[in-house]
């Protein structure tokens, strides 16, 4: 599909950005993982307009991020809540990810209140990166991105 980027489809980068590379989407996932569920809830948190909130909920329904159920408030009439998949979980680490690079290089005079932790600790936590085989942290200035393009034969 690739709407927002085009290009080639191997790249998991742009595969990610064209579920969650427009504005809003991020927050909207952001909140969720603290706990958001309802289209007013989101509304409410981000001040965003119910037309782009729709747009953005049904992209990251479509993307696998979030998963629509119904839920009937007693009196009411049914209506929709916004539930995290195990994809949508994973992006934990993104925006952990995310978070800290902006402490590190574009702080604010004003302390934010984003913390991720530890559940089961309630310690804070904060993004590695690790190596696949040997489990060890590998520092920053160490990572690249490598492309691996197949030779023409």
């Amino acid at each position: 599909m690739l709407g927002i980027l085009g290009g080639d489809e191997r790249c998991p980068i742009a595969r990610s950005l064209d579920v969650l590379g427009e504005k809003w989407t991020l927050m909207i996932v952001r909140d969720a993982l603290g706990g958001a569920t309802r289209f007013s809830q989101f509304q409410q948190n981000l001040g965003i307009p119910r037309e782009v909130l729709t747009a953005r909920l049904g992209t990251l329904v479509g993307g696998g991020v979030l998963e629509r159920t119904s839920y009937k408030p007693e009196g009411g009439r049914a209506r929709d809540e916004y539930v995290l998949t195990a994809a949508g979980r994973d992006l934990s680490l993104v925006l952990l990810a995310l978070g800290g690079w902006a402490d590190r290089h574009r702080p604010s005079e004003r302390a934010s209140d984003l913390r991720f932790v530890d559940t089961e600790s309630g310690q804070v936590v904060e993004a590695a990166a690790v190596g696949q085989e040997t489990h060890e942290r590998v520092p920053l200035e160490r990572l690249s991105a490598v492309t691996e393009r197949a030779s023409a034969a």
